[in-house]
């Protein structure tokens, strides 16, 4: 096996080279450069804890006026602040939740060759990624990733390849299992999300379907993220500061805290709650309320004795709609209209995901033209590479 030292000019030179935690860990001298983090962004000790509201989702759609008004008044609030809420009593089913960490296991704790069947092609957006070796040279995360492009089944008009069908193709019917578990798990969330949309459509006083119906057909992603523990996890992250560029972001936390959002110009943790998910508002999403709902920057750090394993469910439209505010919030335009896809290639082919991608975007949207003045119609086509995934 190659040493990360050895890191190739591109994936595309040399895919083969991998991040193997468990070797860099051993090494007598400390851990390559690449991993290393400027002293602005290496991980804070001692960091508070941010207070985020925690969400009753049953409570809401039980239609009770009180437990309504409440839920649209804590979520507005927390994403107008930083974008940031708990849910509980979600009905995603408890089994489910538990298996994938059990399901993760099999695959980031099998073997090297193991791992390399689902390794992610150049230019596709599921399989699987160590550290984004060969994407970025520095700041490299200290993680390992297995992704998966997701539709709803009953919304896949053009049968494209979902979860179970990828696990299948690369890893081999001793994964179906494997398959299973994270297709119903990716669908458990798609609904779910569908579910948060109209919480946020109420408490934005629009009609309650909008975002529904706008994401019915998304083409989201399922990321399962597995942070290894580093012998120097001060000066490492194991997702480095950014916003996300996608619309909405539900994250399931295993016990091990990792977390930060950056509030108040400091950091501060989201601790794991065993009876709750983590929600936050992406930059599309952003997008989409007109800047009134905000996409905060937030990072995960990594842990010198124990590993961590997080699950993150990627709400995104589909690739082809058209993303502009309604027109029942006032304002003004904040952004142009867009495509997910466009800004999809814009974080994969252009600008690396941070506190300013949407700022950024607009601008180089702007010079490149962009889908018109609010009529909806294009007026340059800007290259797309489909499918693929912002990292």
């Amino acid at each position: 096996m190659e040493s990360i030292a050895k890191l190739p000019q591109t994936f595309k030179e040399n895919p083969s080279v991998i991040f193997d935690s468990t070797a860099l860990n051993h090494q007598p001298d400390q851990i390559p450069q690449q991993f290393v983090w400027p002293d602005h962004d290496k991980p804070s000790t001692n960091v508070p804890i941010l207070q985020v509201p925690i969400i009753d989702i049953a409570g809401f759609f039980s239609g009770d006026p009180f437990l309504v008004t409440e839920a649209t008044r804590l979520v507005s609030e927390a994403s107008k602040q930083h974008g940031f809420f708990l849910v509980t009593n979600h009905g995603v089913d408890e089994r489910l939740l538990s298996n994938a960490y059990m399901l993760m296991d099999t695959f980031f704790k099998s073997s090297t060759f193991e791992k390399e069947k689902a390794q992610r092609k150049w230019g596709e957006s599921s399989g699987y990624a160590s550290s984004f070796v060969g994407r970025f040279e520095t700041n490299l995360p200290w993680k390992e990733t297995l992704s998966f492009l997701f539709t709803p089944e009953e919304k896949n008009e053009n049968h494209a390849q979902n979860v179970n069908d990828f696990v299948l193709k690369t890893m081999g019917e001793d994964y179906k299992d494997f398959g299973r578990g994270f297709q119903e798990y990716a669908e458990a969330m798609s609904n779910l999300s569908l579910k948060i949309t109209e919480l946020l459509a109420m408490s934005l006083g629009i009609n309650r379907n909008h975002f529904k119906d706008f994401f019915e057909d998304n083409e989201s992603i399922l990321r399962l993220n597995y942070y290894p523990k580093c012998k120097q996890s001060d000066v490492v992250l194991g997702t480095g500061p950014h916003c996300d560029p996608t619309s909405l972001t539900i994250l399931q936390q295993d016990e091990v805290s990792g977390l930060q959002v950056f509030v108040d110009n400091k950091w501060q943790s989201i601790p794991p709650n065993a009876e709750a998910l983590v929600v936050n508002i992406g930059d599309t999403f952003m997008a989409l309320t007109n800047g009134i709902y905000k996409s905060c920057l937030h990072r995960a750090v990594v842990n010198s004795e124990i590993e961590r394993k997080s699950l993150a469910f990627f709400l995104c439209p589909k690739f082809d709609k058209v993303v502009k505010a309604p027109v029942e919030l006032k304002g003004g335009r904040a952004y142009p209209d867009f495509t997910w896809s466009m800004l999809l290639d814009f974080v994969t082919n252009h600008y690396r995901a941070d506190m300013n991608t949407l700022e950024e975007f607009t601008h180089w949207l702007k010079n490149r033209g962009s889908l018109g003045d609010g009529s909806g119609q294009k007026e340059e086509a800007i290259s797309v590479v489909a499918h693929k995934v912002a990292s």
